[in-house]
């Protein structure tokens, strides 16, 4: 199956780190635009936001370590999602495109927020598509991301469900059980009974996932706290583990580019009641043995991301109605003015 639409081509670019995989809009040139993708997913997410950018910007889009066709070098967890972010400014240099705009998506959100700590001055304007919470994804409570749990509970790859990960290993394209890549991706990655254009081929990006102990979901540790699962030391999910990656203040960036945070308004993915945080499964009756709110609350992502960006200031929110966790897929026209407007008046 041909997965690159008319008109944008990849290619594979070496830098002092490893090689990267990028999508490019054939004969576009102008301000870089940098995409990255989320979890269990690839530059293709990106196909048609891409092409639909205007004269005068050059769309790129990355595939992150572990994903798409870029080298599936094994990801250290103990430092959040750095490794990312550092493949991410290799890139960067490699290419001699800073300063460019960068729009990061879920995972990618919180890779940019590491970015934007890094290497403030390589960009031009930041947009966050329902980020990662600056405290990570599962065992943190309140707007200032305590842990629940000293030993981090309920983050990690632990959290992720067996029959998911099996059938994203097996390369199950089918639409037979709700946990099959197809499936999730209709019920979580937009709002139902929205059907994205290319189906097929975002189906493709998310069978790209490398799987196991270095890449998704990652090792897992236990823990004698609820839910019995703490983070481990390798793999993507236990990137976003609370005792990994941590951005409590952003109040030292400097300069500060301007940050659009973009999110919809349905999502149930990033959300102060997530369908993948275990603590709030808990508390509806999901996962069994829930020690309670006072004990393990569930996670306000959204609340959170909210106050540390309060602590930047150079940011404005946007939320699209109607819309779940991937606006660009199932609200691409209210997404596309939103992010054309953000570039514009960054210049």
């Amino acid at each position: 199956m041909t997965t690159l639409l008319p008109g944008v081509s990849a290619r594979r670019i070496t830098t002092k780190r490893l090689t990267v995989n990028v999508l490019e809009v054939d004969g576009r040139t102008g301000t870089p635009v940098v995409f990255v993708h989320g979890n269990v997913s690839s530059s293709l997410f990106w196909q048609t936001t891409m092409l639909a950018l205007p004269d005068g910007f050059r769309p790129l889009a990355v595939d992150l370590r572990g994903f798409g066709a870029t080298d599936p070098e094994p990801v250290d967890a103990t430092r959040g999602l750095s490794d990312y972010a550092d493949d991410l400014a290799a890139l960067v240099s490699a290419m001699d495109i800073a300063p460019a705009h960068l729009v990061g998506w879920s995972m990618g959100g919180g890779v940019l927020l590491q970015y934007l700590l890094d290497e403030p001055t390589a960009i031009a304007s930041l947009t966050l598509v329902n980020p990662v919470s600056p405290f990570g994804f599962g065992g943190t409570r309140g707007i200032e991301g305590a842990l629940s749990h000293p030993s981090g509970a309920g983050s990690g790859a632990g959290g992720a469900n067996p029959d998911f990960i099996q059938r994203l290993a097996a390369g199950d394209t089918g639409e037979e059980s709700p946990l099959s890549p197809r499936q999730v991706l209709l019920a979580h990655y937009v709002k139902p009974p929205f059907v994205p254009e290319h189906l097929d081929t975002l189906v493709a990006s998310m069978l790209s996932t490398r799987t196991g102990d270095d890449h998704y979901p990652g090792t897992v540790a236990t823990t004698e706290a609820w839910p019995g699962i703490a983070p481990g030391d390798r793999g993507v999910l236990n990137t976003m583990a609370p005792v990994h990656f941590r951005i409590p203040d952003l109040s030292s960036v400097d300069p500060k580019p301007p940050v659009l945070w973009l999110r919809g308004a349905d999502d149930v993915i990033v959300s102060d009641t997530s369908l993948y945080d275990l603590a709030y499964l808990g508390s509806i009756g999901a996962v069994p043995g829930w020690p309670g709110a006072e004990v393990f609350p569930p996670q306000p992502m959204v609340s959170q991301t909210r106050a540390v960006l309060d602590t930047y200031g150079n940011y404005r929110e946007m939320v699209i109605p109607d819309s779940g966790h991937g606006p660009h897929l199932d609200r691409p026209d209210a997404f596309r003015v939103a992010l054309v407007e953000h570039l514009v008046s960054a210049g």
